[in-house]
Parts: C-alpha cells; structure tokens; sequence
C-alpha cells in the first residue's frame, strides 16, 4: 500500500538513503531540510525543524497536497564534539534543539492528524549514543538519550489511537556527519582536555569513515513501514558495537564506564 511519509534531514546521509529508498518503493516521499532540493521521486520542502511555525507549515503543506500523513521517519540530527565541561550554551541550544527538540516538533505536528485518521507510524533515528554516553560527545548523546525516552512515553500514549513509534539505533557509518561535526574549540586548546580529546576524535572519525553504508539503514526502515507489527527498537551496526549494546545492559555502571575509557582512549 503506497504510504504519505516526510523524512526530516533528508538532504543527505541517513535521510536522503531513506527518502530515496522509500520512493523507490512506490511511497509518496517528502524531504524536508534546511536548502532547497530537487529530486525526480522525492518532494523536497524548506524546513527547519527547530521552529515550530517551520515544521507546522510544512506538515500543513503535506496535507494540502495528500490529504494525509502515515510515516513520519525523524532523521534530522548533527554532533558537536567536546568536553562537557567546556560547552557553551549556544553549542548545548543547538545540539539538543535539532536532535531531540526538532523530533518533538515534528511528533506533535503530524500526531493530531494521525489520531484523526486512526493509523500512522513514527520512526525516530536514534543512536547506540542514545543508550550509552560517549565521551566528548555527552551532548550528542543526551539528545539521543531524550528521544529514547520521549519514544517510549510516546508510544504507550498513542498506541489506543493505531500509531505505532519504533527506534533505529544505528552506530557508526559512513555518512556526511563526521565532516559537518562541530568541534569545540575551546576543547582543542584546553590544557587539561585537548591532548585527551584530539585521540578520541581520531578514533571516533577512523570508525565512522570506516563504517557501512546509509542504504543498510534504510532498508531497516522500509522494514519497518512495511512491518505490520514493527518493534519498538532496531540497533544497526557491526558485531562489535551490537555487543556493547547489550553487555551495557549487565554490567555495573562503573565497568561499563572503564570500557568507554579504555576504548576511546580518554
């Protein structure tokens, strides 16, 4: 059945794998991002999705034109590297307001219309920094922690109204954001963090460079639009990572500490 689904930060990595998959797939797709886009299958609109007034005319733009929303796939995010210390309120304001503030605005636009169709689907792109805390990236994953708490309150709120909400933790690929990854510079001068953090980010990027492939994520999506009864999470990464995901379940917090430690060289 072709679906109506808007796939935010959809001009590049996840979001543009996603959109243009989707399409592919027969689904009527809209993109939305910060530029202006052209695409032969995929719906581009201008949005912000830190202004609610920006998210509320495009969802409304949507509707005009279908009539209705069944998908909403919240991909929308960006990273700013740096110790926690050190970061600055603009830096906080705009990590927190694209990642997790961007996900509330878009859920709280298009959920009015879904409960009034009586179905819909949200998908949230998460991040095995969601359910752990990377070093030197704290406020990444603070954001990516909130949107795994606002999902699960938000999927029991409206599973009575027929929509579903489903997380997709992926971890470490080979996309545009390690290259548009904001670093403090207050981090890369300080004498007590900069050794520390400049050994950490070399890892950090060497994984992500060498990472899979967007279209692996977006095929978890397909999966899940197509799913009848999708599940709540979907981790997507290697071996390795997968297993950190779970061994972070059972070991004591100070060990699973001592790890990120050791791994990321801090």
């Amino acid at each position: 059945m072709q679906q109506v689904v808007i796939v935010t930060g959809a001009s590049s990595g996840f979001g543009k794998a996603i959109a243009e998959r989707l399409a592919t797939a027969g689904h009527r797709v809209y993109g939305l991002c910060r530029r202006e886009v052209e695409h032969p299958t995929v719906s581009y609109l201008t949005c912000d999705v830190r202004s609610p007034q920006a998210v509320q005319a495009a969802v409304e733009t949507v509707m005009q034109r279908e009539g209705r929303v069944d998908v909403l796939v919240n991909n929308a995010g960006m990273g700013i590297g740096g110790a926690l210390e050190l970061a600055t309120p603009e830096e906080i304001d705009l990590q927190m307001g694209t990642n997790f503030m961007g996900c509330v605005n878009m859920c709280q636009a298009v959920l009015p219309y879904m409960r009034s169709q009586g179905r819909g689907r949200i998908v949230n792109i998460s991040s095995i920094g969601g359910v752990m805390g990377l070093p030197y990236q704290g406020f990444y994953s603070a954001s990516k922690f909130a949107v795994e708490g606002f999902s699960e309150a938000l999927a029991a709120e409206v599973r009575g109204f027929g929509i579903s909400v489903s997380l997709v933790e992926p971890g470490d690929f080979a996309t545009g954001f390690t290259a548009s990854r904001r670093n403090s510079q207050g981090t890369m001068t300080h004498e007590a963090y900069a050794e520390s953090f400049k050994r950490s980010l070399g890892l950090i990027e060497q994984e992500e460079n060498g990472g899979g492939k967007p279209e692996q994520v977006a095929c978890v999506v397909e999966r899940i639009v197509r799913s009848r009864h999708p599940r709540m999470r979907y981790v997507v990464s290697n071996l390795e990572q997968w297993l950190s995901v779970a061994i972070k379940r059972v070991l004591p917090g100070r060990w699973f500490v001592g790890i990120l430690r050791s791994y990321y060289k801090v």
